[in-house]
């Protein structure tokens, strides 16, 4: 998130065997996308491909434009470095916490969110059925948080309008909301829950995301 960025922005990662006509997926977020402090097959797109995978969808591995620390500006500022960046068959994008640690408003927040979910729209062919938004966890249940000396009343307050912006953003544009963020508030303070780092989740807590965001996915991409 606000640790010390990775030094890779873009990745795809996965070794199953893809054919060129398989769905093509991109992925747009930050930290919680690019899965710091996780192995790359612990990331929740790419468990998500699994998943969906499971389940007979032929699906590429992810492209993952991500970076630990990223902003909604950010992000779309490095998408623009990586133009042109094609039509995908699906994309996601979780993003928004740092603008939230920084403290950036909800009312800041809102506008540049909604351009980059049109974006991503635009990315997916100008289809908003195949859009996904995840919702933002709540960094302050995790040891992190605990010992970060901010008022985590104030903290959950400010991500719960976060999201209910994201929400009502997504809706008003047809694209499917993933809310993530009450197991994350609910067990992501578990040790088995957290990466090593005490902040991000550790593999497991993605593998929730994931399990949450399927049948999202599966809706979607069945979507003629």
């Amino acid at each position: 998130m606000w640790l010390k960025a990775l030094a890779l922005m873009t990745a795809v990662v996965g070794s199953a065997p893809v054919a060129a006509t398989d769905i093509r997926y991109l992925a747009l977020g930050d930290s919680y996308t690019i899965g710091e402090s996780v192995a790359e097959s612990g990331r929740w797109p790419v468990q998500l491909v699994a998943l969906l995978r499971e389940r007979g969808v032929a699906i590429q591995d992810p492209r993952i434009i991500a970076r630990t620390g990223w902003t909604t500006d950010e992000l779309s500022a490095a998408m623009d470095e990586q133009e042109p960046l094609g039509e995908w068959d699906f994309v996601s994008l979780l993003i928004g916490v740092n603008n939230q640690y920084r403290g950036r408003t909800v009312e800041d927040y809102r506008p540049e969110f909604e351009r980059l979910l049109q974006r991503a729209i635009a990315l997916a062919g100008g289809r908003s059925d195949r859009v996904i938004v995840l919702a933002i966890p709540d960094w302050g249940v995790t040891p992190f948080g605990a010992k970060s000396g901010r008022d985590l009343a104030a903290v959950a307050a400010q991500l719960d309008a976060y999201n209910a912006a994201k929400r009502a953003i997504a809706q008003s544009q047809g694209v499917a909301f993933v809310d993530i963020a009450p197991v994350s508030r609910s067990r992501g303070g578990e040790s088995a829950m957290v990466a090593e780092d005490g902040l991000h989740p550790s593999a497991a807590l993605y593998a929730e995301w994931a399990r949450l965001a399927l049948p999202a996915a599966l809706e979607r991409l069945a979507a003629d």
